[in-house]
């Protein structure tokens, strides 16, 4: 059966999307980075649960897209950046997650596993603040989101080397990061 407005590859892929966010969420969930006290934590600076999912997160991915690349698996999309609309970006995503003590990802998985201010406080400010964003748009594209615009621009092609040539460097930096971060009982 197919909706009038959506083609049958148009619902695959947003039930692979949806899929892919159940699960994200749930694994969110078990790795205990839905619970408030972690989250706070991790901006107190007093639990680096979140650091650590976070940077092992950023390891597999480096190597998964630049290995799945490089076999001819995936293509790599990247995205136009500016400074100005990373500020904005920053902005929203810093207060949102500094006044309820989630980010988007965390929030989902806090409303899956039945966290009452997550819905009550959470989803509503991500309606309403994703309801203003699109309303003044228009207006921050004109005057804020394209400052400082680099167009579509990654490290390697910054600096004119093969990907890995970063990709390495960085991901043994991190790894070194987690290692030390376990020894110092962080």
């Amino acid at each position: 059966m197919e909706f009038a407005f959506f083609r049958g590859r148009e619902i695959r892929q947003w039930g692979s999307g949806l899929a892919a966010g159940v699960l994200f969420g749930f694994l969110l969930q078990k790795g205990g980075l839905t619970g408030y006290d972690v989250l706070i934590g991790q901006l107190l600076l007093s639990d680096f649960t979140v650091a650590k999912v976070m940077i092992t997160a950023v390891v597999t991915g480096m190597v998964g897209i630049h290995l799945l690349r490089g076999l001819g698996l995936a293509v790599h999309h990247p995205k136009e950046g500016s400074w100005g609309g990373a500020a904005i970006g920053g902005l929203i995503f810093g207060v949102g997650f500094g006044i309820l003590g989630y980010c988007p990802g965390t929030l989902a998985g806090a409303i899956g596993a039945g966290a009452l201010d997550a819905f009550l406080g959470g989803l509503p400010g991500i309606l309403i603040g994703s309801g203003l964003f699109a309303v003044l748009y228009p207006r921050l594209e004109r005057t804020i989101l394209k400052r400082g615009d680099f167009g579509i621009l990654t490290f390697p092609q910054l600096a004119r080397v093969n990907p890995w040539c970063i990709v390495l460097p960085v991901c043994l930096a991190l790894v070194l990061l987690l290692l030390w971060m376990e020894r110092a009982g962080l």
